[in-house]
């Protein structure tokens, strides 16, 4: 996954890839979704990143993140190549209910969707749930571990989250690929098995 680089090469799709599958990343606000994308990505990854005004400061709740200074308006969008026939492109929807219809457009077409939560803001995660249910995506939970001395039991996430049973829970830090990685790859076995 070298090809950050931005060679003209790194660009474009290899003419053998004939599949390509398409991924959400979802979460509510401030909770790292495009910090997980731009970590995976192997090209320069489509951000739709604004800056915060005094307006939004009225609208999102920064208690979670208070040196946030940019949002996600659109959506981020990234590419990570599986093998020489299949490629994968990441979708990062944005964080805030005012931006909900973008939802139905970016689902379409969608495998499922790595549900990122922040676990020290729990309560924001059930309305991202409500629409990842809403319409009929697999998904699983990857834990944002901002904090690693707070974190908390796997179950008492579940517990709290009102998760199904087979629903997959796993922790990881946006900021590291391997981690990111390993997220992802929860996802991709969950999506696996209930293909069958």
């Amino acid at each position: 996954m070298d090809s950050k680089s931005g060679s003209a090469e790194s660009i474009y799709v290899p003419d053998a890839v004939q599949r390509a599958a398409k991924i959400l990343v979802v979460g509510h606000f401030a909770v790292g979704k495009t910090t997980l994308i731009g970590t995976l990505s192997e090209i320069t990854p489509l951000r739709t990143e604004e800056r915060m005004t005094q307006a939004a400061a009225q609208v999102d709740d920064l208690r979670g993140a208070p040196d946030k200074t940019t949002t996600t308006v659109a959506l981020d969008f990234g590419r990570l190549t599986l093998s020489d026939e299949l490629v994968l492109y990441l979708f990062g929807t944005p964080g805030q209910q005012r931006f909900v219809e973008l939802w139905e457009d970016m689902a379409r077409g969608s495998l499922g969707a790595l549900l990122l939560v922040d676990p020290a803001r729990l309560a924001d995660t059930f309305p991202v749930i409500d629409l990842v249910e809403t319409y009929g995506l697999e998904y699983a939970v990857a834990v944002n571990s901002f904090d690693p001395y707070s974190q908390h039991a796997e179950d008492e996430l579940r517990e709290a989250l009102d998760l199904l049973p087979d629903t997959p829970v796993v922790f990881c830090d946006a900021r590291d690929q391997k981690s990111s990685a390993q997220a992802l790859i929860t996802l991709v076995r969950h999506l696996l098995t209930h293909a069958t």
